[in-house]
C-alpha cells in the first residue's frame, strides 16, 4: 500500500487549516473596520464633533481601499467579500457622508437641506448597484461615474477645513447654507452620472505621464504634510471636477461629421 502522505520528493505536508482561515478573515477586519469608521463618524457628528467625523471617513476609504488589495493578494477573494464590502460601503460612504452634510450645514433649509443629503445617499447607492454590475463590463482604466468613496471624500474634505458648521444663529449667512446645499446635490449627480474618472489602475512608471503623475502625488504630499485640510479639499475637489472638463474638452477636440454633400460627393476620377 502507498502511503497518501508520501511522494518521491518527501512526504506531503497539508497546509495548517488555522493559517488559511486566517488569511480569509484578514480582508474581512478591514471591511469591518470600514463600517465600524462610518458608524462612529455617524456618533461624533451627532454630538458636534465634526473634524473627527471627517477624518473617520478618511480612515474607512483608507481600510476600504485595503480590503480588496489584501484579499487579491493573498489570493483570499470571494463572492461573499465582495458583496459585504459593497453594503459597508452604502453606510461608510452613503449614509454617513449625507448625515455628517445635513447636521453639519443642512439643518437650517429645513426639509430642502434633508432633501439634498437624502439624494446623495440615493445616489451614492445607486452608484455601488451600477458598479457591481457593470464591474467586469467596463473598462478597467476608468470608473463610469465619480467613485463614491470619493464623493464621501469631497464632503468629509470640506468639514474638515472647515469644521465648524453653517448655522444661521452663530451668523452664518444663509447663501453658504444654500451654497453648500447644492455642492452635495452637484456630488450626488455626478456619482450616478456616465462621465469616466481615471481609475489609475493602468499605472505605469515607465510611461511618461505616470512620471508627472508622481510628481503631482510628491507635491500634494508635500502640502499635505503642512496644509491637510486644504491639501485634501482642493485633491478631492479637482478629482470630482477632472471628469467634466475631461468631457468638455474632448468633445470639442472630436471632429465635426461630414456634411451630406461631402458624403454624397463622387471621388474624383
Amino acid at each position: 500500500m502507498i502511503d497518501a502522505a508520501a511522494s518521491p520528493s518527501g512526504p506531503i505536508r497539508p497546509k495548517p487549516r488555522g493559517l488559511r482561515r486566517g488569511v480569509y478573515v484578514l480582508p474581512t477586519l478591514f471591511t469591518v473596520g470600514n463600517i465600524y469608521c462610518g458608524f462612529l463618524s455617524v456618533e461624533r457628528a451627532f454630538f458636534g464633533d465634526f473634524r473627527i467625523a471627517a477624518i473617520l471617513i478618511f480612515v474607512a476609504a483608507l481600510c476600504d481601499a485595503l480590503d480588496g488589495r489584501i484579499a487579491r493578494m493573498t489570493g483570499s477573494s470571494s463572492e461573499f467579500g465582495e458583496q459585504y464590502d459593497s453594503l459597508c460601503d452604502v453606510v461608510s460612504f452613503g449614509f454617513t457622508p449625507a448625515f455628517l452634510a445635513w447636521r453639519w450645514g443642512l439643518t437650517d433649509l429645513g426639509r430642502w437641506g434633508f432633501f439634498a443629503a437624502f439624494v446623495f445617499l440615493i445616489c451614492g447607492s445607486m452608484r455601488l448597484a451600477r458598479f457591481n454590475i457593470m464591474v467586469h463590463r467596463v473598462d478597467k482604466r476608468f470608473f463610469i461615474g465619480l467613485p463614491i468613496p470619493a464623493g464621501a471624500g469631497v464632503v468629509a474634505s470640506v468639514i474638515f477645513w472647515h469644521p465648524a458648521p453653517l448655522e444661521v444663529s452663530a451668523g452664518v449667512p444663509r447663501e453658504w447654507e444654500v451654497l453648500w446645499a447644492l455642492v452635495v446635490v452637484i456630488v450626488s449627480f455626478l456619482m450616478i452620472s456616465t462621465i469616466r474618472y481615471r481609475s489609475f489602475k493602468d499605472f505605469d512608471l515607465k510611461q511618461r505621464k505616470s512620471k508627472i503623475i508622481v510628481l503631482l502625488i510628491a507635491v500634494v504630499l508635500a502640502i499635505l504634510s503642512s496644509e491637510p485640510q486644504i491639501a485634501l479639499a482642493a485633491t478631492l475637489t479637482a478629482y470630482a471636477l477632472s471628469g467634466p472638463i475631461a468631457r468638455l474638452f474632448g468633445r470639442r477636440k472630436k471632429p465635426a461629421p461630414p456634411s451630406a454633400q461631402e458624403t454624397n460627393r463622387e471621388p474624383p476620377s
